[in-house]
C-alpha cells in the first residue's frame, strides 16, 4: 500500500459530475456555519471532495488478503446477528420497543425471503499488519457512487491496463437481477431518499442504485421519503399519485423509520417475507443488527483476540483507558458524529448516551493524511474498495475520496 501524488486531469470536476458524482466539492468546516446562516460563501472557498491529486497503489496479494478479511468479517457479523436475536440482546443495541424487536427478529429468521443489497466495512489498514474493523454500515452506506464509477473511469484514463478492486457495478446489477423474484409482482420498486439531504449525497446514491436496478430489468419509480403518503381508507402507503407502494428501497435509517411519525404504520404494514404485509422495505429490518456500534463489542465477546477485531466494550472502556486509549462511539452515530478520542492514560469517562468503547487504533498517516478503507460487500460477497482521507483522526463529512489502482 502506497500513496502517490499525481497531477489532476484538466476539467476533472466536469468529468466526475458527468459520471454521477454531483458533489465533487465541499466546504471547509469553518465555513459550513456561515452557509447554514445564509452568509454568502465565495466560490474559491470550495475544496475538492473528489481528490485526484493523489492515489493509492496496492499489490494484488494485498487486495486478495483484504478480500479474505472482508469475507471473514461478514461471516462473523452474521454469526453475531444470530446471537443477538437468539440470546435476546436487543437491549444492548438500544432497541427496546417490543414491536421493533419482533420485526427485526422475524426479518432475521426470514432473511432468505427478503431482498438485501449491500454494506460497507470501514477498516484500518496501512499495508503492514492485519486490517482492523472500525465499523460496519449495512443499512445506509454512502460513498458508493464514487467507488463504483468515477474512480474506475479515472483508472482507465490515467492507468490503462491497470486493475482496481472494483466489481461494484456488475455485482449490484446482478444482485437486483438475482433477487427480483423476491419483489412483489406487477409493481414498481420505489427508490427514496430524504429531501433533508442538502449536499446531494443521498440523492446521488439512490439515483445510482435506481439505475443499477433498471439495468437489471426492474420497473422503478422515484420519490422522496417526505412524499410517501398514507391512505387512511386502505391503510397502506401510497406515492404522490395515490398508487400503493409495495416495495421500496430507502436511504433512510431504520432507527428513524421505526421512531418517526409514521413508525406505527411502518410496523403494521411491514412485509417481512412471504408477502405477508403490504410494503417491503429495502434494506430489510434485520440490517439494524449490523449498523449499530454495539455489534463491535458483541463481535469481540464472540471472537476474542481475533486478528481483524479491536477490543470493544459496552459498559465502559475498562483497561483500554490506561493501556491503549479508546474511542467512544455512539451506537447509532454516522460520519464521525459524536465520536470522541481518549489517549492512553486518560481517566475513564462514561458517556450519558449509550456508546461502544473501542480500542484506540489511530488511522494510518500518509504524508499527513489519515486514511480509512471502505470495503464494500454486495450480497454476501466482497465487491470493491473506496478510500477516504481526513486531516484529523476522525473520518467525518469533510473527508476526501481518493482513487486507487492495483499494480
Amino acid at each position: 500500500m502506497e500513496r502517490r501524488t499525481i497531477e489532476p486531469r484538466p476539467g476533472w470536476q466536469q468529468t466526475v459530475e458527468e459520471q454521477g458524482l454531483i458533489y465533487p466539492l465541499t466546504l471547509p468546516k469553518s465555513l459550513e456555519a456561515d452557509r447554514a446562516a445564509g452568509i454568502p460563501v465565495p466560490d474559491g472557498a470550495w475544496v475538492p471532495y473528489w481528490d485526484e491529486s493523489a492515489y493509492y497503489v496496492f499489490g494484488l496479494d494485498e487486495v486478495e488478503a483484504l478480500e479474505e478479511v472482508v469475507e471473514e468479517l461478514h461471516r462473523m457479523c452474521l454469526v453475531a446477528a444470530d446471537h443477538i436475536v437468539t440470546a435476546d440482546r436487543f437491549a444492548d443495541l438500544g432497541i427496546t420497543d417490543p414491536r421493533v424487536t419482533r420485526a427485526v427478529a422475524e426479518a432475521w429468521r426470514r432473511r432468505a425471503e427478503l431482498p438485501s443489497l449491500y454494506g460497507r466495512f470501514d477498516l484500518r489498514y496501512d499495508g503492514t499488519g492485519p486490517a482492523k474493523l472500525l465499523e460496519y454500515n449495512a443499512d445506509t452506506p454512502t460513498s458508493l457512487v464514487e467507488a463504483a464509477s468515477p474512480q474506475w473511469f479515472w483508472m482507465e484514463e490515467r492507468f490503462p491496463g491497470a486493475d482496481q478492486w472494483n466489481s461494484l457495478h456488475e455485482r449490484l446489477v446482478d444482485a437486483w437481477r438475482g433477487q427480483a423474484a423476491l419483489l412483489p409482482p406487477s409493481s414498481p420498486l420505489y427508490f427514496a431518499h430524504s429531501s433533508a439531504d442538502v449536499l446531494g449525497e443521498d440523492l446521488m446514491t439512490v439515483a445510482y442504485l435506481k439505475e443499477t436496478a433498471e439495468q437489471a430489468g426492474l420497473d422503478t419509480e422515484w420519490l422522496t421519503v417526505e412524499e410517501i403518503g398514507w391512505d387512511r381508507l386502505s391503510g397502506r402507503f401510497v406515492d404522490n399519485g395515490l398508487r400503493f407502494i409495495r416495495s421500496i428501497f430507502k436511504l433512510y435509517p431504520w432507527e428513524w423509520l421505526t421512531t418517526d411519525r409514521f413508525a406505527g404504520h411502518v410496523l403494521d404494514t411491514l412485509d417481512n417475507g412471504g408477502g405477508t404485509g403490504s410494503t417491503l422495505w429495502i434494506e430489510p429490518a434485520w440490517k439494524m443488527l449490523l449498523s449499530n456500534k454495539a455489534l463491535l463489542a458483541i463481535l469481540w465477546e464472540l471472537f476474542p483476540d481475533h486478528p481483524n477485531l479491536l477490543p470493544a466494550h459496552l459498559d465502559g472502556p475498562r483497561d483500554l483507558a490506561s493501556s491503549t486509549g479508546y474511542v467512544a462511539k455512539p451506537l447509532l452515530g454516522r460520519e464521525g458524529a459524536g465520536v470522541t478520542i481518549h489517549p492512553p492514560g486518560s481517566a475513564p469517562v462514561l458517556r450519558d448516551e449509550p456508546c461502544c468503547y473501542q480500542q484506540l487504533a489511530p488511522l494510518p498517516d500518509f504524508d499527513g493524511n489519515h486514511v480509512v478503507l471502505g470495503a464494500w460487500t454486495v450480497g454476501d460477497e466482497p465487491a470493491g474498495l473506496g478510500i477516504r482521507e481526513s486531516s484529523g483522526l476522525i473520518t467525518d463529512e469533510y473527508a476526501r475520496f481518493l482513487p486507487h489502482v492495483v499494480l
